[in-house]
């Protein structure tokens, strides 16, 4: 399938509005954001795990990259309560679950097929002290998140395009009012013009990966 795939769109995407589809593993729904592909697919997605569900054990051929929305998610490698990115690179397999419940933002088959850089980091802890975070960078894109205060301007030139996810609060771009789990994916050659509501917003943002979206080689 095809699910808002012409990377030359800006796409908007109100997490909260998107129905839940069944997985093929009982208790695991999904959001579907943007998708190319079937059951094996380029896919930012937003997976919800029931109390006590797993996902059968699975390798990732094209790399995995989340984080951690509510709950903890849980795999044989340990537990990530809200606010862990991690990052699985191709080759990594786990076999993925949640004992108390938990949603997970998650992006599939998008990394360089040579990535084995695996990284796990808590988001909250690396805000502590700054207000801006760089989580992973490389020569394809740089991933990072941020706090806007409330009502600051945020001006990001896009050459490569870029994603971005509300982790708290909002903010407004253009005319449109982004809140929690409100999702922006916008193309090459634009610019994020974005005003922080009165409290303010944090941010997930991935720039620069866009030329590479293409579908997965199975």
């Amino acid at each position: 399938m095809n699910l808002n795939a012409n990377f030359d769109e800006r796409v908007l995407v109100h997490s909260d509005e998107v129905e839940w589809k069944a997985s093929p593993m009982p208790g695991v729904d999904r959001r579907m954001l943007d998708r190319i592909g079937d059951e094996v697919a380029r896919a930012t997605t937003i997976v919800r795990y029931a109390p006590n569900s797993k996902f059968s054990a699975h390798t990732h051929t094209g790399g995995e990259e989340f984080i951690v929305i509510e709950g903890v998610f849980q795999d044989e490698h340990g537990d990530f309560p809200v606010g862990t990115y991690v990052r699985n690179p191709p080759t990594s397999s786990h076999t993925p679950g949640s004992d108390e419940g938990c949603t997970i933002f998650v992006k599939l088959w998008q990394f360089d097929p040579e990535d084995r850089t695996q990284i796990t980091i808590d988001m909250n802890e690396e805000l502590k002290n700054a207000d801006n975070a760089v989580l992973f960078e490389d020569a394809r894109e740089t991933v990072s998140v941020q706090n806007w205060k409330a009502g600051e301007k945020s001006t990001i030139d896009l050459p490569e395009g870029g994603e971005f996810l509300v982790l708290e609060g909002g903010f407004s771009e253009g005319d449109d009012i982004l809140r929690k789990h409100s999702w922006l994916r916008m193309p090459q050659g634009s610019k994020l013009n974005a005003i922080a509501s009165d409290k303010g917003a944090r941010v997930w943002v991935k720039t620069g990966h866009l030329p590479y979206a293409q579908a997965p080689s199975v």
